[in-house]
């Protein structure tokens, strides 16, 4: 097939156009696909590890910092909202600008602003640069999917993004395992600290091995208008998620934030159609395939972040292992994560996306049924079960779902394609954690009075249930100092006993959404557009 390549030679408004046949031969080690892959993997690593590890040393940030419990909830609150909100614009900008500039950019200024954070002595100063993290993060994650689309050949497409989905996922599930390693050893600058010499050898490999790709139909203008309105949507949406588990869903504050969102996603949808050059062109969306992509993303990533938020309580709380313990605990989920998604890819290739990405959301509805059989005093072999089942599961789903979106776009709306796919993720994990908390909430407070009294405890007042409910929504016995130990084993047993329950109903839910999402894999077919990446030139 034949592709053409626009060259910048004096500026956006002249341009001269290349054409070339098939992939071009790269000379030695720039522009190797494989090579590139590597690079973008060790990128993406370092942003994926970030999400995780920094939970665990939020304590210790908070016994040196002197700062709040709503200060350190600031710390992972900035750092997502920076990222989601921004990140459709940010895969813009590397459609435009191209995807090797803006994955470079992304990579430096992610390791600056970490090492920033490790010299910080403020609370402020911390969340201040958890934002330039996020945004940092937000111009690196759909770039590296950009290269990855432009770089490779629809053959081995599938195969790329399955080990890319490989290192988000071991980089996610090993992030607390790393973090209590170094907090506990080290310091909690570390956590930040070990970014600067990743992100300088992100930066080293990038200067070398990548090599710029860019459409001929590149966009050539912004719509302002379009980042404005999408940027304020995304951000009443994703903070009415974030505020919701506080102020409660009934709370006015948070169908303000809900109904101002929707009238900007609305407002931004209309001007969309008027613009010449849209942020977001809506006829994307006539795509069936990428459309169920975008749909499938979100229910995956409620069913998947929503469940695992419950499980690290489970582990360290009712079970009451350490961070490194509880990290250890999920590497049959991180393992089959690592082992599945080059398979998945493999799959993907042979079959095509649906098969795979029916049978693995069926997998991960069986998995997150049986996490909701787990009991206070279920063992580590039951467990590691459901876990390895969950990551077989979704191995598929995070390589199939990415081609399906990517590959299904035009190759000049990559960026914004990789931008949608992690902004659909993002907004799944925030939906999940939301939804199923108050799943978990609701069946706490219906459960524990009657439990409590059951086990003929003295009553508690309003007050003191209201305490007691929001400790055993994440798995801590609420024992007063002093309590007779006789009374303290009862307490811990009907407060781990109405915890697991609400942890089950709340993966039943998942596994519902996770049976849905098994109707919206069957919408589901290869990218129509994904060979045009294969035949790019290098500029």
């Amino acid at each position: 097939m034949t592709s053409q390549t626009t060259i910048d030679t004096t500026g956006p408004g002249d341009r001269a156009t290349a054409a070339s046949s098939g992939p071009v031969p790269a000379g030695g080690l720039r522009g190797h696909p494989w090579f590139t892959l590597i690079t973008v993997a060790v990128g993406v690593m370092m942003v994926a590890l970030d999400g995780t590890i920094v939970a665990i040393a939020n304590p210790a940030i908070r016994d040196d910092l002197h700062a709040t419990f709503a200060d350190v909830q600031w710390i992972t609150n900035a750092y997502f909202l920076a990222l989601a909100v921004t990140l459709i614009t940010a895969g813009k900008l590397g459609d435009r600008f191209g995807h090797r500039q803006t994955f470079l950019v992304g990579v430096t200024g992610f390791a600056a602003a970490s090492g920033a954070i490790g010299l910080s002595h403020s609370i402020a100063a911390v969340v201040t640069f958890r934002v330039f993290q996020g945004l940092f993060g937000a111009l690196l994650m759909p770039a590296a999917l950009g290269l990855l689309r432009a770089t490779f050949p629809a053959e081995k497409l599938n195969m790329a993004i399955g080990i890319w989905g490989m290192v988000i996922g071991a980089s996610t599930a090993g992030g607390p395992i790393l973090g209590g390693v170094l907090v506990e050893h080290v310091n909690w600058q570390s956590v930040f600290f070990i970014n600067v010499p990743v992100g300088a050898l992100a930066l080293l490999l990038g200067l070398l091995i990548l090599t710029d790709h860019r459409a001929a139909k590149a966009p050539r203008s912004f719509d302002l208008l379009g980042i404005a309105l999408l940027s304020g949507a995304m951000f009443c949406l994703v903070w009415a998620l974030i505020k919701a588990p506080t102020w409660g869903w009934g709370d006015g504050r948070t169908w303000a934030f809900l109904g101002v969102s929707v009238l900007g996603f609305a407002l931004f949808s209309f001007w969309e159609t008027r613009v010449s050059e849209p942020l977001v062109p809506l006829t994307l969306f006539r795509s069936v395939p990428l459309s169920a992509g975008v749909v499938l993303m979100v229910l995956m990533a409620i069913a998947f972040m929503g469940g695992l938020f419950f499980v690290t309580f489970y582990l360290q709380n009712v079970h009451g292992m350490s961070p490194i313990d509880a990290g250890l605990h999920l590497l049959p989920l991180t393992g089959m994560m690592i082992v599945g998604s080059p398979l998945a890819g493999f799959a993907i290739t042979k079959l095509g996306p649906r098969i795979p990405l029916a049978g693995g959301m069926v997998a991960t509805a069986v998995a997150m049924y049986g996490m909701s059989t787990l009991e206070a005093d279920t063992g580590s072999a039951t467990m590691s079960l459901w876990f390895a089942l969950l990551g077989f599961g979704l191995a598929p789903v995070m390589v199939g779902a990415t081609e399906v979106i990517v590959g299904n776009a035009p190759m000049e709306l990559s960026g914004v394609a990789g931008g949608l796919q992690q902004a659909a993720m993002q907004i799944g994990g925030s939906l999940g954690t939301a939804v199923l908390g108050a799943v978990m909430a609701s069946k706490v407070d219906n459960d524990l009075a009657g439990n409590w009294k059951d086990a003929g405890l003295p009553p508690l007042t309003p007050a003191q249930l209201d305490q007691a409910s929001e400790a055993v929504q994440v798995g801590v016995a609420p024992v007063p100092p002093g309590t007779p130990e006789a009374f303290a084993v009862k307490i811990t047993s009907v407060a781990h006993d109405t915890f697991v329950s609400g942890m089950g109903l709340a993966s039943l839910v998942a596994a519902g959404v996770a049976a849905v999402a098994v109707l919206v894999a069957l919408l589901t077919k290869r990218g129509e557009n994904a060979e045009a990446g294969a035949g790019v030139g290098h500029i």
